[in-house]
């Protein structure tokens, strides 16, 4: 079993240039009310580490976690938040891609797909984004526990395909459960290395 990450938040910023340097870094993108902050609390095994809300696209400034031992993780804001003005989903887009593009030491974009709904339009767009910038990345699923028992096995395939990966290229989590975290932290844990 993979010990909680010790995590300790270092600073919020609007753009690259504005973040202290990381030998290696993992961010964490996804849509909006995918659970990206409630995955870093659970990778660190901490209950208000990263703000979480029930309010969509409330993570609005690129926010940077420390990892004892060495490299870092980002928690992005998320894309696809409707209510947010043009202008400043705009912002978001251009900081995100800002940020992907100019980070020195980033090691891995995992990306968060919600496993209940599985992968959005937006979701494809971002795998397909990556891909063609040859940026690496990992598929998370998050809300393992939002699906039924007896569906998972379809729903794993139908993630998958719409990801155009393999089945098991894909990473399922529960960060209210636990289910995989383990795993994820060891994977982290790798890609800082």
């Amino acid at each position: 079993m993979a010990r909680p990450l010790q995590l300790e938040f270092v600073i919020s910023g609007d753009h690259v240039d504005r973040l202290p340097v990381s030998e290696a870094e993992v961010a964490i993108v996804g849509r909006s009310n995918v659970g990206k902050s409630s995955l870093v609390n659970a990778l660190g095994n901490r209950k208000k580490l990263a703000k979480v809300s029930n309010t969509p696209g409330r993570t609005r400034l690129l926010n940077l976690f420390a990892v004892d031992g060495g490299g870092s993780i980002m928690d992005l804001p998320g894309y696809g938040y409707a209510t947010a003005s043009k202008q400043l989903r705009a912002g978001w887009r251009s900081m995100i891609e800002g940020y992907l593009l100019g980070r020195e030491g980033l090691t891995m974009v995992v990306v968060l797909i919600d496993g209940a709904v599985g992968p959005t339009k937006l979701d494809v767009e971002m795998l397909d984004w990556l891909r063609a910038h040859g940026l690496p990345h990992t598929v998370v699923a998050t809300k393992h526990d939002k699906v039924k028992a007896s569906k998972r096995h379809r729903r794993m395939r139908e993630v998958a395909e719409g990801c155009d990966l393999e089945a098991g290229d894909i990473v399922w989590v529960s960060a209210h459960k636990g289910t995989g975290i383990d795993r994820l932290r060891s994977l982290v844990l790798t890609w800082l290395e």
